[in-house]
């Protein structure tokens, strides 16, 4: 990511979120504006994340405008990757300014803390966020997941690698110390010993980490077949650049199961991307209809292509506006039952909304790096090797919706 382009994500997330009417336009009525919250890191080390996806929160507000002849806003909010302080924010745009729709999360501790508040509240929340915990043992009416959980992304990753690589025996793991993190372990250590693999070690490392030579020096003194990168964002893409510095590319199979796509890419660039493999929630080139209209969107508003971030701000927001329309009304609990259930055309395909956990059910993408002279354009930095969909069945995800 180029200075002008931070620049241009420092504007969106300092400038005053485009609030239609007076702040005491958004009493409880049924002619008044419908008010969405985007709850993200706007500032941390997931600050990128958080301000991509309120860029496509922006977008679907934008192009939509209206919805049951009343006009559509939204508020940014930035939790800091802080649940406190994202409790504290969505409970303050809904009892100050009558918010009833939020969508956003980034990380997973956040994420859980303010689907739990809105529930409280009686709100409706759509999250990214990849912790099992979220349609699992704290499920809970408010909360949606479109983002497949820690375990189909290790099953969807990890899995198909084992078949590509079957002279791979000795897997090593970095991780996060977080419930995302802890998830996504947890799944490799269970799916490596089935295939009766080798876990030869892990290191566990702070949200606030940056320097990641210690832990790969003690992934190198095991010797290992593959390095699965288990944190997120800037953090794994800070482990991946010291992981080649050190020279672990050449006899390593390197592996970031939950990569954040196209602007984790371009921050690597095309060399360091090569050869490696990513897991990924989303890709601007999977082929569907609603993609090929959020690409064509994106371009028109930003000059971009959609990154995942992205995708996740404009899904996460459009699920809820399908649902108030598909209610007839922006009464959370009737917008929560229409939602319930539905199959509808998603950016990865068919995707349906399991009545049982709040679950999205679509695919996982494991890509791989192209080498720079077999890239298309300036964004075609990875290949699809493989999609597919693992989801634990609702009764064995923990997930007990309250009655």
């Amino acid at each position: 990511m180029n200075r002008r382009e931070l620049l241009k994500l420092g504007a969106l997330a300092t400038m005053a979120s485009p609030l239609i009417g007076l702040k005491s336009a958004f009493a409880a009525t049924d002619t008044g504006p419908i008010l969405f919250g985007a709850p993200n890191s706007m500032s941390g080390p997931f600050a990128a994340n958080g301000k991509f996806a309120a860029m496509g929160v922006q977008l679907i507000i934008d192009e939509t405008g209206k919805v049951l002849n009343r006009p559509l806003a939204y508020k940014i909010l930035d939790s800091q990757g802080k649940p406190a302080v994202g409790i504290r924010q969505v409970q303050d745009l809904f009892q100050q300014s009558n918010a009833r729709f939020f969508a956003g999360g980034v990380l997973s501790s956040v994420g859980l803390a303010m689907g739990k508040a809105i529930d409280k509240l009686g709100g409706v929340f759509v999250t990214t966020v990849g912790a099992d915990e979220v349609t699992g043992v704290d499920c809970n009416h408010a909360t949606f997941r479109w983002s497949v959980p820690t375990y189909g992304a290790v099953q969807e990753t990890v899995g198909p690698l084992i078949k590509l690589l079957p002279k791979a025996k000795r897997w090593y793991t970095i991780t996060p110390k977080y419930v995302f993190g802890e998830g996504l372990l947890t799944a490799t250590k269970n799916l490596l010993k089935k295939e009766g693999l080798e876990h030869v070690g892990n290191s566990y490392h702070s949200l606030d980490e940056r320097e990641f030579s210690g832990y790969l020096t003690n992934a190198m003194a095991t010797k290992p077949d593959v390095l699965v990168l288990l944190n997120f964002g800037s953090q794994s893409s800070e482990t991946l650049r010291q992981a080649v510095s050190f020279g672990m590319k050449t006899n390593t199979t390197i592996l970031i199961a939950w990569a954040s796509g196209l602007e984790q890419f371009q921050s690597l660039g095309a060399d360091l991307c090569e050869g490696v493999y990513f897991g990924v929630q989303y890709w601007h080139g999977i082929d569907s209809p609603l993609n090929h209209t959020l690409v064509k969107q994106t371009q028109a508003k930003f000059k971009m292509n959609p990154n995942y971030s992205l995708a996740g701000g404009y899904i996460c927001t459009k699920l809820m506006l399908d649902g108030i329309v598909k209610a007839g009304s922006a009464d959370p609990a009737k917008v929560i039952a229409a939602m319930e259930g539905t199959s509808y055309d998603g950016l990865t395909g068919p995707e349906t909304i399991r009545k049982g956990d709040h679950q999205v059910v679509k695919n996982y993408y494991l890509l791989k790096g192209k080498p720079k002279n077999k890239m298309k354009d300036k964004d075609d930095y990875c290949e699809i090797l493989h999609a597919g969909q693992s989801f634990l069945p609702v009764a064995e995800t923990g997930c007990k919706m309250p009655a």
